[in-house]
């Protein structure tokens, strides 16, 4: 009887190795993605409404915006990504998201440093503009300094407040230039950084606050990010198609496959013109996630 069960055994082992192993789960552009340590969770590819500006997105005109912003919901994209900056870009996306649950999308928008206004009732205009009850993140929009941790610090606590009161879930800044970047490692008030990582430097990081003319230092702000990503903040990659300066499509699919490699970008967000543009992107990640 003893022998029976040792057999058995041994032929249940055997028909178990002899099935196949079940291949590893697929990774998407429209996975949910946590943002380091942030609590807000998003999908790894945004909508972006900032090309030039936001020039771009205004010029489609309410109708086309909207059939875009649509468009990129039904792929699967759930992150939309905003700021005061890019005018008329609040309502026209309150506009295109109207009557889908706002718990189903997150949404970003970024603060204005030069604004007068106090904090709170900075973020009430933000969401009646953007008819939201609450935002997932706001930004410090754009610091280009040194010492913008101090510059801004009234406006940093305004913000850490609002998350106290929920009007907001998590809170950073947008990164332009080398000086602020080289900061933002240690600094633990970033929950969430928004800074520009492609593979050939094109409209990212110098020392120069305001020149964009030359290509940036690729090595350096990669290791930044890297450090960044590294103590929890939630890293969001921009200019992955250089603001549009990769109109190659090798250009395009070098950069992705760049900056979706490196494994220290939890999501990146990217400006749209057309429903192809959306579907290349979510196409080149997808490839890239699992080549």
């Amino acid at each position: 009887m003893s022998s029976r069960r040792h057999f058995l055994k041994i032929a249940a082992g055997a028909a178990a190795a002899a099935l196949p192993v079940p291949a590893a789960a697929k990774r998407s552009a429209t996975d949910w993605v946590p943002l380091g340590n942030s609590g807000v969770k998003v999908t790894r590819l945004a909508f972006g409404t900032g090309t030039y500006g936001g020039r771009v997105q205004r010029e489609l005109g309410q109708e086309k915006f909207t059939r875009l912003v649509r468009h990129a919901y039904d792929r699967g994209i759930r992150f939309f990504e905003t700021a005061d900056n890019y005018a008329e870009m609040h309502e026209m996306l309150a506009i295109a998201l109207k009557g889908i649950p706002r718990d189903t999308y997150r949404l970003m928008t970024k603060f204005r440093l030069r604004e007068t206004e106090s904090v709170p009732a900075t973020l009430d205009r933000f969401r009646r503009e953007t008819n939201s009850e609450y935002f997932d993140i706001v930004l410090l929009h754009c610091v280009r300094a040194h010492d913008w941790n101090n510059e801004f610090a009234r406006f940093r606590d305004g913000l850490s407040e609002a998350k106290h009161k929920k009007t907001l879930i998590a809170h950073g800044a947008s990164c332009h230039g080398l000086l602020p970047l080289r900061t933002f490692a240690g600094n633990n008030w970033l929950d969430v950084a928004l800074m520009r990582i492609n593979h050939d430097g094109a409209r990212m990081d110098r020392l120069e606050r305001n020149d964009t003319s030359e290509k940036g230092n690729v090595p350096e702000v990669t290791n930044h990010v890297a450090n960044v990503h590294k103590q929890g903040t939630g890293v969001i990659g921009m200019k992955i198609i250089g603001e549009g300066q990769f109109t190659d499509p090798d250009q395009r699919e070098k950069s992705i496959r760049y900056v979706m490699g490196l494994g220290t970008v939890d999501a990146v967000t990217i400006g749209y013109k057309s429903p192809a543009e959306i579907d290349e992107a979510i196409t080149r990640i997808n490839s890239a996630l699992n080549s």
